[in-house]
């Protein structure tokens, strides 16, 4: 699917009325839907625990609290792609805390082509999250498939006699004689003997 077909959840975390409806905008232009807008952190808090989203944007600082800390939080949990806007006297300082845990940042004041510059950075990186994303679960997959072929060789040494090549063979023989999958013949030898 191209880039430019997909869309993307997103939250901003905002108390300037300006900046959400500048936002708001931008972040339908750029085919964010849903868009959900918080005053707070507090809100925040509540609305990713309802559901995750791709993107999250926050207007540091916040009235109950800098946003910082939330910013470090989402970007450890992966799968979100975070941007925390922070004024310009304080960029460094907020880059240094944040910067090592994948968190983006810009210095307010804002231009609109810069925020859509930033906008285009979040959506390629939650891409590239995406594709990591699968490549785990594939890895994750294929470490189960070992470890259920080695627990039903084991069952065939054990039962059968079988040394660990022989077992191995067995298995690999069923699943191409029976159009199966590695898996599907160890769970079949595991039920059967267990």
């Amino acid at each position: 699917m191209d880039l430019k077909e997909r869309t993307y959840s997103a939250l901003v975390v905002s108390a300037a009325e300006k900046l959400n409806t500048a936002l708001s905008g931008l972040l339908e232009e750029a085919r964010c839907r849903p868009v959900r807008i918080v005053p707070n952190v507090s809100a925040a808090k509540r609305c990713w625990n309802d559901r995750s989203y791709d993107l999250v944007i926050i207007n540091s600082p916040l009235p109950d609290d800098p946003g910082i800390r939330f910013a470090i939080d989402l970007g450890n949990t992966g799968g979100v792609v975070v941007l925390l806007l922070a004024r310009a006297e304080m960029y460094d300082e907020i880059f240094d805390k944040v910067s090592e845990h994948g968190v983006f940042m810009l210095a307010k004041p804002l231009s609109r082509q810069l925020m859509e510059t930033a906008l285009d950075w979040m959506e390629s990186a939650r891409e590239r999250l995406r594709r990591l994303e699968k490549k785990t679960i594939s890895v994750e997959e294929k470490m189960e498939e070992i470890r259920v072929v080695n627990r039903a060789k084991w069952i065939l040494i054990s039962e059968l006699k079988m040394d660990e090549p022989q077992a191995h063979r067995y298995i690999e023989k069923q699943a191409m004689d029976r159009c199966l999958s590695r898996k599907e013949i160890a769970e079949e030898i595991i039920r059967t003997y267990t």
